[in-house]
């Protein structure tokens, strides 16, 4: 018999009193086959100096030569406990035999601990550093050191559909924090209690989720009304709050409320219940919305059923998508000095080698190829054959812009500069204060702004274009979404459409911006790896092209691109 309270509190939006007991699915059974639990110690590098404990659960009709299923649970010990608040085990031997869900190991992990080196002095405890963290590093953790270690001895699969994490409080936050950055690792989300507040930034997801492009995972979450108020949030409200945008952007979401504290009474009487969710039909893969939610943003963005396309790859670091007047695209290989070119076709060839480890590419009005042949401290310009022309010597520079009057700006991100080149060649530096890594670098489709972002900030800088080519009025006007230990968000190759919106690189993925410098949007990242640079191209420029470390990707989106010599006069902005 199933649980009675878990099955009408999944109905209910809130419980009308605050008794919560185990179930049947929360104790041993006749005739239920039972798992084994072995407990082990694990010394990370990823969290250097840390001794945990952790434990590994193996149901009974776990098969060596069948791949299983795999579940992570922080705080494991209140988990892995028989007599604990959850009795996971238990319930995964029930859940198992019934065949409600998928014979699963469970891994039931403990946050780190640096011991103290002497008596009397203190340890660092690092469960709020690994939990409460908002970057990718518990999740590479959890593939880079925990699972391959478990993987040792068990047969666990790599298929992401099958991998699922939960937790409770900070732990459940942290759940969601790794499924978040790697959606190829953990699409099944099951969070208590969850801590979805300001303690290190995990308050910033219900903004995000609405921005990001849905990502494919399904998340249940749960809290009651008596939940903590303290400084850094009202975790209900956080929850509902987090809740709210998961629907919004289309995602297959729980969000199941009681009236209890900050404790695990309510999440432990319906762990079963919520584990009959989170792992239904199982063997169907977890896609993300492809409508995006109804009122998603980016739907006025990307193209409904088109996503990342491979159109190139075994290079060492790819760099400087450019877009000539046909709709081919220019990319540089830097480490081998190469610079290849991608047809409309898709048919990828080389145009150039030995290029001085070219970086940033860009077409002038001239028809000519400029290049920032760093390797060789140059600016230099490449006719349709291959003929190169020296632009400016004795110059270090990463990205640049050509204009309409084949004028050059490129920045010299060591020198926390950009550089002005004339069109009789003459050269000098228009900015030199304020950037503390100037990056990529554009014109708006107006030519009338120069773009300038910082990869060492949060920030893509505007600048006025004046007469003789200097620049004024500089402010960090558009701000990036970041989710990094720092405000640093790496920030690379920007690019315009013809409706001013910018279109940014960084860790999270393609940022995109509107013209009054807010992000309204980011195009999920095709690999877990870095961007580096953006391009429109095609024919009707309407396909993005990103370089993504040794990668190049395209994809179709509604908007279009704008060609760097050419002058467009963007729409008044919505304010």
């Amino acid at each position: 018999m199933r649980n009675v309270l878990a099955i009408f509190l999944l109905a209910s939006p809130v419980l009308p009193f605050d008794e919560y007991t185990l179930g049947p699915d929360s104790r041993r059974k006749p005739g239920v086959p039972q798992g084994k639990v072995t407990r082990h110690v694990w010394r990370s590098a990823i969290f250097p100096g840390t001794v945990r404990d952790y434990w590994i659960y193996v149901p009974a009709q776990y098969k060596p030569d069948q791949p299983a299923a795999v579940m992570v649970f922080q705080d494991g010990a209140g988990y892995v406990s028989e007599e604990g608040h959850s009795r996971a085990p238990i319930v995964f031997d029930n859940l198992i035999h019934a065949g409600e869900m998928p014979v699963t190991v469970g891994i039931f992990i403990n946050p780190g601990v640096m011991p103290a080196r002497h008596a009397g002095e203190q340890a660092r405890y690092n469960r709020s550093f690994e939990y409460d963290a908002v970057s990718d590093r518990y999740a590479r953790f959890l593939i880079d050191e925990i699972l391959p270690e478990v993987g040792r001895t068990y047969n666990l699969t790599r298929d992401p559909n099958l991998r699922a994490i939960a937790g409770s409080s900070s732990g459940g936050s942290c759940a969601f924090t790794a499924a978040w950055h790697r959606p190829d690792a953990f699409r099944r989300v099951l969070s208590f209690i969850g801590s979805f507040t300001n303690l290190r930034g995990a308050n910033q997801y219900a903004s995000l989720v609405r921005k990001t492009e849905p990502r494919p995972l399904r998340v249940f979450l749960q809290d009651g009304t008596k939940d903590q108020n303290i400084y850094a949030g009202n975790w209900y409200l956080a929850n509902e709050d987090l809740h709210s945008a998961l629907a919004y952007s289309g995602y297959d979401v729980k969000f199941v409320t009681g009236s209890e504290g900050h404790n695990m009474k309510h999440g432990g009487a319906i762990l079963p219940d919520a584990l009959r969710w989170l792992w239904r039909e199982w063997s169907r893969p977890i896609t993300k919305s492809q409508s995006g939610g109804d009122r998603h943003y980016l739907l006025d963005i990307l193209e409904p059923g088109q996503d990342w396309e491979l159109v190139s790859q075994g290079h060492r670091f790819t760099e400087g998508p450019a877009v000539d007047k046909d709709g081919n695209v220019f990319f540089t290989d830097v480490p081998n000095s190469r610079i290849h070119r991608i047809a409309p076709d898709g048919a990828v060839t080389l145009f150039k080698e030995d290029t001085g480890s070219a970086n940033g590419l860009m077409f002038g009005p001239d028809g000519r190829l400029y290049a920032c042949q760093n390797g060789r401290k140059r600016i230099v310009a490449y006719s349709r054959d291959g003929a190169e022309s020296v632009i400016a010597e004795g110059v270090t520079s990463n990205d640049i812009v050509v204009n309409r009057k084949g004028e050059i700006y490129f920045t010299d991100p060591p020198g926390r500069q950009v550089w002005f080149v004339d069109a009789t060649g003459d050269r000098r530096v228009v900015i030199s204060q304020g950037l503390e890594f100037p990056n990529g670098i554009a014109l708006s489709p107006d030519q009338s702004l120069l773009l300038v972002a910082d990869s060492r900030a949060r920030w893509v800088w505007s600048y006025q274009v004046q007469e003789d080519g200097s620049v004024a009025n500089g402010v960090p006007f558009h701000r990036l979404e970041t989710l990094d230990d720092s405000t640093s968000i790496s920030a690379d190759g920007i690019k315009t459409d013809s409706e001013g919106y910018l279109y940014v690189t960084t860790r999270l993925g393609l940022q995109v911006l509107d013209q009054p410098g807010r992000t309204v949007g980011i195009i999920a990242k095709p690999h877990p790896g870095p961007l580096s640079n953006v391009v429109f191209a095609g024919p009707d420029l309407q396909t993005l092209y990103v370089t993504a470390g040794d990668r190049v990707y395209k994809r179709r989106i509604r908007r279009k691109g704008v060609l760097p010599w050419t002058v467009a006069r963007p729409p008044q902005p919505r304010l």
